[in-house]
């Protein structure tokens, strides 16, 4: 029989192939894993790279109502694990009652998470200062990657996270983000009442995208629900923790997880 489904959701800058090795290894312990792209994603981080245009213009709405779709399709209700924005697509999947339990590794800041480190506003700036990139795409360079996203690690290895996987990403859901505290129906909204299966928070120390501080924030408010919610923290790592050479420690806790609540 197949095994227990599971979703995994990038973020922003990511490409859908920057989960192989997590497909690959929770395929190895039973698990039927997908990692699909976002809409209008190109099949390949190169192919992404040329047609910039493809995603732009894409909200937190339509995200998650496209990954809500293919979960749709499958046989029984999934495990969802997303990491940045994709960690928020995940809480909001799981909040919709889409899914069984949720992994949100660093996730972006949904309505109500107050937390607003000074690194990570700096890191945002050069986009939410160009409010023109509300309905473009856009992508780091190779200096503000290593700076904001892949700070944690050596420069060398960050270049290659780069090359491998980086991508253009639609700035709308950042911008929604930014303002989800100041709108009335913003779609960065998170049902953290719903009873709902265990949830999984996971913050990196040395994150300057979404600090830990914000993740820590993200799980105090979903621990007020009646389901079960965990917190890990990884100290020395940044944002790329999920992709980068520390991958595999944080795939590790997340099946740890997963394992002790008959998952």
């Amino acid at each position: 029989m197949p095994g227990t489904p599971v979703v995994f959701v990038h973020g922003l800058w990511l490409h859908a192939s920057s989960w192989t090795p997590w497909v690959e290894l929770f395929a190895e312990k039973g698990y039927a894993p997908v990692a699909p792209g976002w809409p209008g994603e190109p099949g390949t981080a190169e192919a992404a790279r040329a047609d910039p245009d493809a995603v732009a213009g894409q909200g937190i709405s339509a995200v998650t109502d496209h990954y809500a779709a293919l979960i749709e399709e499958l046989p029984e209700k999934p495990i969802v694990i997303g990491h940045s924005f994709g960690g928020l697509i995940a809480e909001k999947l799981i909040g919709q009652g889409c899914a069984r339990a949720c992994v949100a590794i660093s996730p972006a800041q949904f309505k109500g998470n107050l937390a607003l480190p000074p690194v990570q506003l700096k890191t945002a700036f050069p986009v939410l200062s160009r409010p023109g990139l509300r309905t473009k795409s856009w992508i780091h360079t190779k200096d503000s990657w290593a700076a904001g996203f892949a700070n944690a690690v050596p420069r060398a290895e960050a270049d290659a996270l780069y090359d491998s996987y980086a991508v253009p990403s639609p700035m709308r859901p950042l911008f929604q983000a930014a303002l989800a505290n100041f709108a009335l129906h913003s779609e960065a909204t998170v049902d953290v009442h719903r009873a709902r299966g265990p949830v999984l928070v996971i913050g990196a120390g040395r994150d300057r995208t979404v600090p830990e501080a914000t993740s820590r924030a993200a799980y105090t408010i979903l621990a007020k629900s009646p389901g079960v919610t965990e917190w890990a923290a990884f100290p020395d790592r940044g944002h790329s923790y999920a992709v980068d050479s520390s991958w595999r420690e944080v795939a590790d806790r997340a099946l740890d997880f997963l394992s002790r609540h008959g998952l």
